[in-house]
């Protein structure tokens, strides 16, 4: 499942690659590539914006079977020996048989949408809703003890039966839920884009506690989780919108610490391994390792360009994706770059959006209509480079990653 794991730790146990890789083999889908791959049974999964779920062969890239959903899927999949589960942009959950791509069955929500506010990001006209581009990933399944809980843009947290769909329980926020929940024990940790992390009993649905993060009600910038909660002995690590990563006390939601990123969205989830958190930003383009106890920055790596990508460590060594198309590999450590991936679309550079360093020209980002029509043009120009949001899978000596243009690249 995304993230690795219930506890969405990012730690893969087996070993990626350690010099500069060689491509192994390429899978190419029809539109951008937001969500991560998911490997089960000797078989990588993965989602696009072109509406499909694909299962390929993780030896060869070979297509298995392919599954269209009538809207775009933005949603990491998770997978069971029986089932491949996603939440639908048209507003469900889908369970997929996961030898033949056929569907089992469906669990809708109330709807589905993007976060979105007046006056975002201080876009005119401040009368106008506007639905944040930047909301880019829709709540990826967790999957425990025969039920699936995920989250929904309609506010909702859900947890349905993981062999019929029957709805089981439902907690509403105040909010878009797209953060991924983690569970451990008998608690399910998730965040809503009303600036909460909640902490709710599995099996009812019922609040333990809610965390509050930071608000801007003016601009709605500097609010909500996108990030997904990482838990580890007894701490939950996560990024917010307001511009800090957060430790919280798992069984109180107290705040043991708080670590500000000047003003910089800390989008991705975080890996945790060894007592130290690993997580990237957005405008800020920082790499940072950081104390799991204190929240004191150990290192920084300068990526040059936005971090949505949450990174995946497997043996002493870190891979992450950057907006200018580069997969990055780090020794964790120290924080020195090993080796990097650029996609062909980064190395081409047709719309001359990138710096020789990899970094934004931005003159390349001019504004064409001077509102947030600009964000969608944005994105479009990200997905001309390849951009990397998303989060990295490693297994058997080879990392797999999509981009946003299109592709799934195999490195070993």
């Amino acid at each position: 499942m995304f993230h690795g794991n219930l506890a969405r730790t990012g730690v893969y146990e087996a070993v990626g690659p350690t010099v500069t890789p060689r491509l192994r083999w390429t899978f190419t889908t029809g539109g951008p590539i937001v969500t991560s791959p998911v490997i089960s049974g000797g078989v990588v999964f993965i989602t696009s914006l072109d509406g499909h779920l694909h299962a390929i062969d993780q030896a060869t890239g070979a297509e298995k079977w392919k599954f269209k959903s009538r809207m775009p899927i933005a949603s990491t999949p998770a997978v069971t020996p029986e089932a491949v589960f996603f939440v639908s942009s048209a507003g469900s959950l889908a369970a997929l048989d996961v030898e033949t791509g056929q569907p089992k069955w469906v669990c809708p929500t109330e709807y589905e949408r993007k976060f979105e506010a007046k006056n975002l990001h201080g876009y005119p006209a401040p009368a106008q809703t506007i639905p944040d581009a930047w909301d880019l990933f829709t709540s990826s399944p967790a999957v425990a003890a025969g039920k699936v809980f995920f989250g929904s843009g309609d506010g909702n947290v859900y947890a349905v039966a993981a062999d019929s769909g029957l709805l089981l329980w439902k907690f509403a926020t105040r909010d878009v839920v797209h953060s991924s929940p983690a569970v451990v024990g008998s608690t399910l940790y998730i965040g809503s884009w009303d600036s909460n992390l909640y902490a709710l009993d599995v099996e009812t649905g019922q609040l333990k506690w809610a965390f509050k993060a930071g608000e801007d009600p003016t601009n709605h910038n500097q609010v909500g989780f996108q990030s997904s909660p990482a838990v580890v002995d007894g701490t939950i690590y996560v990024g917010c919108r307001d511009a800090h990563v957060y430790a919280v006390e798992a069984t109180t939601g107290r705040k043991r610490w708080d670590y500000p990123t000047s003003r910089s969205w800390v989008i991705g989830t975080p890996a945790v391994h060894d007592g130290r958190v690993y997580v990237g930003t957005s405008d800020t383009a920082r790499f940072m390792a950081l104390d799991a106890r204190s929240g004191r920055l150990l290192w920084n790596f300068d990526a040059k360009a936005y971090i949505f990508s949450s990174p995946a460590y497997a043996g002493g060594y870190l891979y992450f994706g950057s907006h200018n198309g580069k997969l990055y590999a780090l020794d964790a450590r120290t924080g020195a770059q090993v080796w990097e991936f650029q996609t062909p679309a980064s190395r081409d550079n047709a719309l001359k959006l990138l710096n020789p360093d990899g970094s934004f020209d931005q003159a390349g980002f001019a504004p064409v209509f001077g509102d947030f029509q600009d964000m969608y043009i944005d994105f479009y120009r990200y997905a001309s480079i390849g951009a990397i949001m998303s989060s990295p899978a490693v297994d058997q000596g080879v990392v797999y990653v999509g981009s946003m243009d299109g592709n799934l690249y195999a490195l070993e």
